[in-house]
């Protein structure tokens, strides 16, 4: 591209550099237990992209965001943002990483207490704030408040901004998903400092990769039966794969993604998107039907439009 500085690959995005912009181009990929799954996923990149755009949109009158612009159904473009290396958790329920933990006999996450006697997909008396070190290879490591602070990884004054910034966040989602009849159970947010110096949202918010959703009609209902919360979220790719005999360990073989299990994720990110926006997903255009030439092509019209 025209401009271009460099180009990081994610596991599911690739993020084109330039002077003091960004485009972040979402694939089909997806990862699970920091791995990159053996199949694309048809229109999950759009569902992400459009997802994101919908909610930073939703959010930039709560804090800055980096979205500038949508060049493409798969492509945004915006900001160049210097990335704390902090990933923001905050959940609402005991479920997922914190059920795990809690069903081990462990109260303790994060430097965060977990009352005793609470069922799976039981909400916590308030939301509590998990951080994660953002990890450049492997897993993320759950880390404290304590810890971030005597590390020094972080300004104290900033991450209290952050931490602000991350329950009012969560409970802008926590309205926005009341609306269409879900639950948001827990998500992520991820800072940096624009060219500006300012603390700026970047990265995807609220959406099934960064989130975990309950359907509200039916979580009263399987909570007293103690049958699982139906959700709409990654959690059911990461317990498909468990249930197939793989959590990311040495030595375990990712399960073959057939046809049926593909089309399944397809659906359910599409899904998600019709239920959080309450409009129709669009599919591509028989004209569009290249996505890798009308990617290309958008890019490098916006690259030579705006000289970056």
């Amino acid at each position: 591209m025209p401009g271009q500085k460099s180009r990081y690959t994610g596991k599911v995005r690739d993020v084109y550099f330039f002077e003091d912009k960004i485009a972040s181009v979402a694939t089909d990929r997806i990862s699970a237990f920091d791995h990159i799954l053996p199949a694309a996923i048809p229109y999950k990149g759009q569902v992400l992209n459009q997802l994101a755009a919908y909610f930073l949109n939703a959010c930039k009158d709560i804090v800055p965001v980096w979205l500038e612009k949508v060049i493409d159904p798969n492509v945004s473009v915006g900001k160049r943002c210097q990335p704390i290396k902090i990933e923001m958790v905050i959940r609402a329920y005991l479920v997922g990483h914190a059920w795990r933990v809690y069903r081990s006999g462990n109260r303790k996450l994060c430097g965060s207490t977990m009352p005793d006697g609470l069922r799976e997909s039981e909400p916590f008396p308030s939301p509590l704030i998990t951080p994660a070190v953002k990890a450049d290879e492997g897993h993320d490591e759950d880390i404290s408040k304590s810890a971030i602070l005597e590390k020094k990884l972080v300004d104290p004054d900033l991450y209290e901004q952050m931490e602000s910034y991350t329950y009012q966040l969560f409970k802008r989602g926590v309205e926005m998903a009341e609306k269409r009849g879900l639950i948001l159970v827990d998500t992520k947010y991820e800072f940096g400092l624009s060219p500006e110096g300012e603390l700026t949202l970047i990265d995807e918010v609220h959406t099934p990769d960064s989130s975990r959703y309950f359907y509200a009609g039916d979580y009263e209902k399987n909570l007293s039966k103690g049958l699982p919360q139906d959700h709409l979220s990654k959690e059911f790719v990461r317990e498909w794969l468990m249930e197939n005999g793989f959590q990311g360990l040495e030595g375990q073989i990712l399960p073959e993604m057939t046809h049926a299990v593909v089309e399944a994720i397809s659906q359910r990110y599409i899904g998600l998107y019709e239920k959080l926006t309450g409009t129709n997903f669009e599919l591509p255009t028989t004209e569009d039907a290249d996505i890798h030439q009308r990617v290309y092509q958008n890019m490098l019209n916006w690259a030579r439009e705006n000289r970056v």
